[in-house]
């Protein structure tokens, strides 16, 4: 299968909204930026929800562990080679891709403006936006994208599927990061708004680099065959 016939790992009906989508999640994450930066105290939503999910016990502080466990190296290389494997099972090379590009370079942007915004807690310990919230989110609307793709769905279902998925997977995150008091829940929201932003447009990429790698290689053969 070439890059050119192979199916796009950003389905076409959704380009249309996811776009400005990953618009307004960026815009969301400079300006929580902006507003905590080099801070070190929860804002006055922070504290509100902190008191209500902060400091949980069995069963629920097991729960929030093993959740916390996905977003580390072990957990994390873990789904994302079960969702390589799953998207290569159904011959969708762009998506599996997609997995590994959009997982880590979500992780990357996060990791990234961590040191530029500099917001501590507990500490040193640097923490807007959220990196395991924003993996966790980007992994998800990988799949969220790969089932559009099989399904065939329409741009309105297909993006609610995305931002379904989204806010599952970031909310089940980002409540094990507050629960375990390893974020403010602004940290979580940042770290969702990170995948939403980077993601999308990640997939924009490797659907136009395949496309152009597609595109010249039935041109090399086009002059092989005179």
């Amino acid at each position: 299968m070439t890059g050119r016939t192979a199916p796009a790992a950003l389905p076409l009906s959704l380009r249309g909204w996811l776009g400005p989508l990953a618009v307004l999640a960026a815009l969301v994450v400079l300006v929580l930026g902006v507003l905590y930066a080099d801070d070190s105290e929860p804002g006055t939503a922070d504290a509100r929800i902190e008191a209500a999910v902060y400091g949980v016990g069995p069963p629920w502080r097991h729960i929030a562990l093993a959740t916390d466990f996905l977003g580390e190296p072990v957990g994390a290389a873990t789904l994302v080679l079960a969702v390589v494997t799953g998207c290569l099972l159904l011959r969708r090379p762009r998506a599996a891709v997609l997995t590994v590009a959009g997982a880590g370079l979500t992780v990357v942007t996060a990791t990234l403006l961590k040191s530029l915004v500099g917001r501590t807690i507990h500490g040193e310990n640097l923490s807007y936006p959220s990196g395991h919230t924003a993996f966790a989110t980007a992994l998800a609307v990988v799949v969220a994208l790969l089932a559009t793709g099989l399904l065939g769905l329409g741009r309105t279902a297909g993006t609610l599927l995305v931002l379904a998925a989204a806010l599952v997977a970031g909310a089940a995150m980002g409540w094990a990061q507050v629960a375990l008091g390893a974020h403010y829940p602004t940290d979580v929201l940042g770290g969702w708004c990170t995948a939403l932003a980077v993601t999308p447009a990640t997939a924009w990429l490797v659907d136009r680099t395949a496309d152009r790698l597609g595109g010249r290689t039935a041109e090399a053969g086009r002059l092989e065959r005179r």
